[in-house]
């Protein structure tokens, strides 16, 4: 592959934009883009700048192109990411990667075998404050004692509010869990440096009908959960929570310190000790190295959700390219993902503690 990659782009809406944005911030060629009809991919290709518009996903990975970016509907990714695997190109693949553990592993097995990359955005990693807090709970070398987490939004607050998100055609069998909990356990474990062995959940569907259609998956999720170091935690995750917008927060309590995250607030890294507390304010200069080296721009200037997606991307073509960009989530934590989402679901119909170890082969935290 040249030093620019040529890539192709699956999907035409916000997820879309996001990942062009990215693409082109890493210096990639936008070769072509493709969505669910040739309109909309004129359309897309139109609004986001790439130069070809092709009228299909079979058209898309057998263009010139090294790397395929999946971002449509959820049940899509894992058909879709076969086919990329298949032409021999490299994925950047929308969580979830699959709404199966056994496509998930699939997919691992095609991609390891092909030597491909295959990578997850699972970009809240990419926060500079995020890797801080996992340096220095790792430096502490104390013991973790407990986890405190939460993601929290508003935007299916209401009967009225529609989405295929919702649909099991397009959303699969779990929305809030698998769009935006598998966000959340995985930041749990890739701090801790820790895997999450067993949990337990329970879930909640609010509306049967949201306007014309009918809810296929969970409005909320609420897990009770126990890490290899014998911490343990909680996490709640809602799509209902009047208010809330993107409030993904997480508290890790270990024996010397606690340190506390907040998405929206992604500059800061509160860290509580049994003297006082005190708020660390993101500066390259006084961070570590893997927080500094994601500090994309000076003390001062903050940085958002793009920033992160950005250095995601940036660090997902490093590896296409032959580097080993630490904290990278790849196509092994997809499958960790589809592990604990599988679990809250058989957890939440049996009312069962999940063992959550038996089938990940591989994660970040292992």
């Amino acid at each position: 592959m040249s030093s620019a990659p040529r890539v192709g782009i699956l999907g035409g809406g916000f997820m879309a934009r996001v990942h062009a944005h990215a693409a082109r911030s890493a210096r990639a060629e936008l070769v072509a883009i493709a969505s669910s009809s040739a309109a909309r991919a004129a359309d897309a290709a139109a609004a986001l700048g790439v130069a070809q518009a092709l009228p299909d996903a079979a058209s898309l990975v057998a263009a010139d192109v090294d790397v395929v970016h999946v971002c449509t509907p959820n049940t899509t990714h894992a058909s879709y990411a076969a086919q990329a695997i298949a032409a021999g190109r490299h994925v950047v693949c929308e969580k979830p990667l699959a709404t199966s553990v056994d496509e998930a592993q699939a997919l691992v097995d095609a991609l390891d075998e092909a030597g491909l990359v295959g990578a997850v955005p699972f970009v809240y990693r990419y926060h500079p404050m995020v890797r801080e807090a996992r340096a220095r709970l790792a430096a502490s070398g104390e013991a973790l004692l407990s986890v405190d987490a939460a993601y929290l939004q508003d935007w299916m607050l209401l009967p009225d509010d529609e989405n295929w998100r919702a649909g099991a055609e397009l959303g699969g069998p779990s929305r809030a869990f698998a769009d935006i909990g598998s966000h959340l356990l995985d930041l749990v474990e890739f701090v801790a440096g820790q895997r999450i062995v067993s949990l337990s959940a329970t879930t909640r569907t609010v509306f049967d009908q949201r306007g014309d259609a009918s809810v296929a998956n969970e409005d909320i999720a609420a897990v009770l959960f126990r890490l290899s170091g014998g911490a343990v935690g909680t996490a709640l995750v809602t799509q209902m929570a009047p208010g809330r917008k993107n409030a993904l927060t997480i508290e890790w309590h270990a024996a010397d310190a606690s340190y506390r995250f907040e998405q929206e607030r992604p500059d800061e890294l509160w860290i509580g000790e049994r003297a006082g507390s005190r708020l660390l304010q993101r500066d390259p200069e006084s961070l570590s190295p893997d927080a500094a080296r994601l500090s994309r721009v000076p003390g001062g200037h903050p940085m958002g959700y793009q920033d992160a997606f950005d250095a995601f991307v940036a660090d997902a073509y490093a590896a296409i390219a032959g580097a080993a960009p630490d904290g990278l989530p790849t196509f092994h934590d997809g499958v960790r993902a589809a592990v604990l989402t599988d679990a809250v679901l058989r957890s939440a119909a049996s009312g069962e503690w999940i063992d959550t170890t038996a089938r990940a082969r591989r994660s970040v935290a292992a």
